[in-house]
């Protein structure tokens, strides 16, 4: 399974994230489509989105991560510093501590959906499952714009739409835009996470009594987007180490993959529903 290193990872943190090797080791930067670039890790996925305007930047990840993210923007030909909006897909360590770094060297708007604010603002220590952990909190990071299901961030000739897709983190964000390729134009759709980390409580959770129901809202809202291109906070969500190398020009893109996404989210849900039903004992 794609993502059963990430799988494991949790496993063997229930408590705090145990950090996979993959999260730290370059990947080259890559066209995806259009004005949408990857520019993250192997293993922690960072997007940016150029304009005449600007650029918008998705995922800051680790604090060490800010280094890596620069160096794929500036390898792509872009400048760090035309970064004139930062947003995230959930306000776990691994995809925002580094927002506070790239905010001072950026200047960048940092925009954040609603019930992740509190987490992002606190630098970590007000998470449901991991606030408690020194291991995963980091710097604070003032939120300059609190978005809100639905709303759209626009930036130059670029809009995004934020879903919030929540369970995973409270204010977990899935993002969509438009992007051509070969002249066509084709639904993008940026995962933030359905995953169930290992430690959730889904029944009887104290600090998110709601989880469960918000876990279900999320299936909903992922299922009803229409998805081309398919994509997520993490590269093997949607197998993108495996897809990079058939990039080739001429060659059907790669990354337009709706089976993978519906395949994708499919599994999500019963891993959800299988982890429900254990827990209620059923």
């Amino acid at each position: 399974m794609r993502f059963l290193l990430y799988l494991l990872c949790l496993a063997l943190g229930a408590g705090a994230f145990a950090q996979s090797p993959d999260w730290t080791e370059p990947f080259p930067p890559h066209k995806i489509a259009d004005n949408l670039y990857y520019v993250g890790s192997k293993g922690l996925a960072s997007y940016l989105i150029t304009t005449p305007q600007g650029d918008i930047l998705i995922n800051s990840s680790l604090e060490e991560s800010v280094p890596l993210i620069q160096a794929s923007v500036q390898k792509l030909g872009f400048k760090f510093s035309d970064i004139k909006i930062l947003l995230i897909s959930h306000a776990h360590s691994d995809h925002d501590a580094g927002s506070a770094a790239i905010k001072k060297l950026t200047g960048a708007t940092y925009m954040v959906m609603d019930a992740d604010v509190p987490v992002v603002e606190s630098g970590g220590t007000t998470d449901f499952q991991y606030g408690s952990k020194p291991g995963n909190q980091y710097p604070p990071a003032k939120v300059d714009r609190v978005l809100h299901d639905g709303d759209e961030v626009k930036l130059g000739n670029a809009v995004l739409t934020a879903h919030k897709t929540p369970g995973h983190t409270k204010g977990c964000t899935t993002w969509t835009m438009k992007a051509t390729d070969g002249g066509k134009t084709y639904d993008v759709v940026i995962v933030g996470s359905p995953n169930v980390n290992a430690g959730y409580k889904l029944v009887g959770n104290a600090l998110y009594p709601g989880i469960a129901q918000d876990y279900e809202t999320t299936f909903r809202v992922l299922k009803a987007l229409h998805c081309d291109i398919f994509l997520g906070a993490h590269g093997d969500y949607y197998g993108m180490p495996e897809k990079y190398p058939k990039l080739r020009v001429g060659a059907v893109n790669p990354f337009i993959d709706p089976e993978g996404y519906k395949a994708y989210v499919a599994d999500r849900e019963q891993a959800f529903r299988d982890e429900l039903k254990k827990q209620s004992g059923k």
